[in-house]
């Protein structure tokens, strides 16, 4: 028996802003066109998740420009305006930064791009403002003077209420902050960074400065793409979803025999607790410090029940401990420049 999903959602702020949000934020790249990836879910197939997923209380949602080259942005403004037509009760993010086409500025941060992809984002899910723009990366093609200007003219213009950035190094995070804040700029407020059970190189430099500068963590793949759900065997090909037998980056990320010893724990302690291996994984990055929520992902029906159940779930230090011993340290994975 999993943990109970019918648990009433509390809030949390969005890092150090006044907004409150749930503590989980429904990952849309999952929804949007086949003919991007063939495991994605076109709308009519994603309507009955979102819509449980706004019944359930979760007004968190995460897309991107380059999701569907923008179809999962149209998906999710179609289908969050049809379950909950009141847009101030939704806290919507998107992303900028990753190519759309093969023309040479629809890419990057620079000012050109960052102004005509907030336009363009905005019209792909119908709403006048998302609360939360994020650089899906860091630039190091742009100057961040640059990105940094073009980003606080969007908030000054009314068409993002907050800023967020993705996955970098820190010392590259910290001198965006920096011009930030001695310029008088908007500042980000999220980090959305690559963290979970079998990747936690994150706790080394990027948590901490995250922790420092009142920057809150809404980390991707807490899952690590379904890794940590045990569904995946050692060496056994056959065990993959359909997602994951196509997904070379998961593969470039995961899968080492360490990793399995992880996910090895992760089940021990679910089976103590009579509950999912992927609600084990969720419950401990929810108790982590810094973490406003993590991104999750849902396929499928049991898949975001299995998520809201995780609210509920308290682990103890001593089940933190032996979920954390078998880890081995990693390369940076995720990003690279």
């Amino acid at each position: 028996m999993s943990a109970s999903a019918n648990t009433a959602i509390s809030y949390r702020n969005l890092g150090s802003t006044g907004t409150r949000i749930t503590p989980l934020c429904l990952g849309m790249m999952t929804y949007g066109s086949k003919k991007w990836r063939e495991w994605v879910l076109e709308e009519d197939e994603a309507r009955p998740l979102v819509r449980r997923a706004v019944e359930a209380g979760i007004n968190f949602y995460d897309t991107a420009d380059v999701y569907s080259l923008g179809e999962s942005e149209v998906v999710t403004g179609k289908l969050l305006h049809e379950f909950q037509p009141r847009r101030e009760e939704l806290v919507i993010a998107t992303k900028v930064f990753n190519p759309l086409s093969d023309g040479a500025n629809d890419r990057g941060l620079s000012r050109k791009h960052i102004m005509a992809s907030i336009d363009a984002s905005l019209k792909r899910l119908k709403v006048d403002y998302v609360d939360l723009y994020q650089i899906h990366r860091f630039d190091p093609h742009t100057p961040i003077e640059e990105t940094c200007e073009a980003l606080h003219d969007v908030v000054k213009a009314g068409k993002a209420l907050y800023l967020g950035a993705s996955s970098m190094y820190a010392w590259q995070f910290l001198k965006m902050l920096n011009f930030q804040r001695e310029n008088s700029l908007a500042q980000f407020v999220t980090m959305q960074n690559h963290y979970n059970l079998v990747y936690r190189e994150e706790e080394r430099e990027m948590i901490p400065l995250c922790l420092d500068q009142k920057v809150g963590c809404i980390p991707w793949s807490p899952l690590a793409r379904g890794f940590l759900t045990g569904s995946r065997k050692r060496g056994d090909g056959k065990s993959e979803t359909t997602r994951a037998r196509t997904d070379d980056f998961g593969h470039s990320l995961y899968y080492r025999e360490t990793d399995f010893d992880v996910v090895d724990r992760v089940i021990e302690i679910a089976q103590q607790r009579n509950v999912k291996p992927a609600q084990i994984a969720l419950a401990w990055i929810l108790a982590k410090p810094g973490i406003s929520a993590p991104i999750i992902g849902a396929s499928k029906p049991y898949q975001l029940e299995d998520a809201l159940g995780a609210l509920s779930l308290k682990l103890t230090e001593e089940e933190i401990k032996q979920l954390e011993a078998p880890y081995e340290s990693h390369p940076i994975l995720g990003h690279s420049y």
